[in-house]
């Protein structure tokens, strides 16, 4: 394993190296939080790939197709339709706007007053979407060093932590495209062609496996909906994702570097599948589904190989954990303690576009990184399950934020009051149908979905439209067009990217 072990080490100091030479790149908050709005398309693209494809997409993957064959790949599919919905319907708009979150957009549409809620809801979504990220650590570092769960979780939160306060967006995009090409490399260019032929080919495949294995909607119709329901529109408006689309450098780099994210997320899906289903080949009694890609990856590759290939795994682990831990600092700082700190008369200071103010941004958003990320490794270590994490955090999202979000970009008539009741409505009805029917439930996210769309429609009808002067403001910016005045302008730098 000496091999395997310097492949890790030399990659995980290069995850730290990163983040010491993003610092260096990260002078404003443009630069911290939104990598200066200039990506291209190449870096743009490898890094929304990495950043929705984690350890739930990679480990889990690989489960689900070990569990239900080729239709194992819905999950991953799903999250690959809404980076590609979202990409071609939404990302231009909202990469014009200009701002640095979900709430600052729902402050703009609907003329204030929906942040603060807004951004809880938004706030314990990335929180526990970060938790998830850093618990499967445990998984990654027993299978490399034998680690006990605890010293895993902390060792790997410590390391993304790391780089992430350092350099924040800059530190995250330039890892996360190591990140990508890593996981290419390691699972479809490595692990997949491997796991096939040690497999026995398609042909030795089909022979030992139920035809279900190898039927397109074999998981079931029901499962289906559900993730297309959770996953495809959980990715529309997700501040982890938004904030990848606030880094492009214009409205081209948003829709098609996306559109070619979105693309791989497909081919990444059903490669997943295919290799649980070559895994149940040849570990037909594995006593979790989910031990599937660390047993065919400990058991299968050879030396070096299999350093490589964890270290891919471990890159999965790492973009989404990064990812989502950036957007809880931001959202916490940005949508809560700030709009607090101004209603309780603490919001002066340092004149506001100096450069001492610049470095208060950057100092107070690093800051926050730290803490939410100590608090993510506290709250990793005393949970065990990871489904049920993911589920109550895309739970929150969809049936909290996904109507008055979608509602503000498609429907005029939409309203502030609407907006706060779809939120608070859909938000508690999940929150009680959870612990109704519990927290794996499919009721909870529909009815709570369903409830929060009633509630914006009636409330929006039964109260007077959005002042006028608040949707020509809200135009003018979709059209590109900034206000100094309006919340999270940047000042942008003129050199691109990638």
């Amino acid at each position: 394993m000496a091999v395997d072990y310097a492949v890790i080490v030399v990659y995980l100091a290069g995850m730290l190296a990163m983040g010491w030479w993003g610092m260096r790149r990260a002078k404003s908050k443009s630069e911290f939080l939104v990598a200066g709005r200039r990506l291209g398309p190449w870096m743009y693209s490898g890094t929304m790939a990495a950043i929705v494809l984690g350890g739930a997409s990679t480990i889990g993957g690989v489960g689900l197709g070990y569990k239900h064959g080729l239709s194992g790949a819905w999950m991953v599919f799903a999250i690959g339709l809404g980076l590609l919905a979202l990409s071609v319907f939404f990302s231009a708009r909202i990469a014009r706007l200009k701002v640095y979150t979900v709430s600052e957009m729902l402050d703009l549409r609907y003329g204030g007053r929906a942040g603060v809620i807004s951004g809880i809801v938004m706030w314990a979504y990335t929180l526990m979407l970060a938790v998830t990220s850093t618990i499967a650590y445990a998984t990654i570092f027993d299978v490399l060093f034998d680690l006990n769960r605890t010293v895993a979780i902390i060792l790997g939160g410590a390391i993304v932590v790391a780089y992430s306060t350092l350099g924040g967006m800059w530190s995250i995009t330039l890892t996360d495209m190591v990140q990508f090409v890593v996981k290419t490399i390691g699972v479809l260019l490595l692990l997949l062609p491997i796991a096939v032929v040690k497999a026995g080919g398609f042909s030795e495949m089909r022979a030992k496996l139920p035809d279900e294995y190898f039927a397109p909607f074999g998981i079931g119709g029901e499962t289906i909906f559900t993730y297309v329901l959770i996953y495809t529109f959980g990715m529309l408006i997700g501040q982890d994702i938004w904030q990848r689309v606030f880094t492009a450098r214009g409205d081209k780099v948003a829709r098609w570097g996306g559109t070619v994210a979105g693309t791989y997320c497909l081919v990444y899906a059903l490669a997943g599948a295919v290799i649980g289903t070559a895994a149940k080949v040849l570990y037909p009694n594995l006593g979790s589904a989910d031990d599937a890609f660390a047993t065919i990856v400990k058991d299968e590759l050879p030396m070096g190989v299999r350093g490589l290939v964890l270290a891919a795994a471990l890159a999965a682990v790492m973009s989404t954990s990064s990812g989502a831990l950036i957007a809880c600092a931001t959202v916490a700082n940005n949508d809560i303690w700030s709009r607090l700190r101004r209603v309780g008369g603490r919001g002066g200071g340092v004149a506001e576009g100096t450069d001492a103010a610049e470095h208060d941004e950057v100092r107070g958003n690093r800051l926050f990184i730290l803490i939410m990320g100590v608090g993510v490794i506290t709250i990793a270590i005393a949970l065990n399950d990871v489904v049920e994490a993911l589920t109550v955090a895309y739970n929150l999202l969809v049936g909290g934020l996904l109507v008055p979000i979608l509602g503000g970009l498609l429907w005029k008539r939409g309203t502030v009051y609407g907006a706060l009741a779809g939120v608070i409505v859909g938000g508690g009805a999940v929150v009680g149908l959870m612990a109704a029917y519990g927290i794996l439930a499919n009721e909870p996210v529909y009815y709570g979905l369903l409830s929060s769309l009633a509630a914006y429609l009636i409330v929006s009808l039964a109260t007077r439209p959005t002042d006028e002067a608040v949707l020509a403001a809200w135009r003018r910016r979709l059209a590109g067009e900034t206000d100094d005045e309006s919340p999270g302008t940047p000042s942008e730098p003129a050199v691109p990217v990638g």
